[in-house]
């Protein structure tokens, strides 16, 4: 279907008040073990492709992909249960 979009994702994240620096510990750590090509070969083999982003960027696609679902969830009228 033309302009369809529903892959999945899989992230990590931190509590809000996370200090900079520890964040930035993190990033490069997880970084590094992706980096890994036993693990890149590992994920590629469960179908799936490494993506490492800034924590910014991260936080961004993170609000980007919230807006998006959030106007189908309300273009739909889809309710919680």
């Amino acid at each position: 279907m033309p302009g369809y979009d529903a892959s999945g994702w899989w992230g990590i994240g931190a509590p809000r008040n996370t200090p900079a620096v520890v964040i930035e510990k993190l990033n490069t750590a997880i970084g590094a073990s992706l980096a890994d090509p036993g693990l890149k070969q590992r994920i590629a083999e469960l179908g799936d492709t490494v993506f490492l982003s800034s924590p910014s960027e991260f936080k961004k696609f993170i609000a980007d992909y919230t807006e998006k679902w959030g106007k189908v969830i309300r273009a739909a009228n889809i309710r919680a249960e």
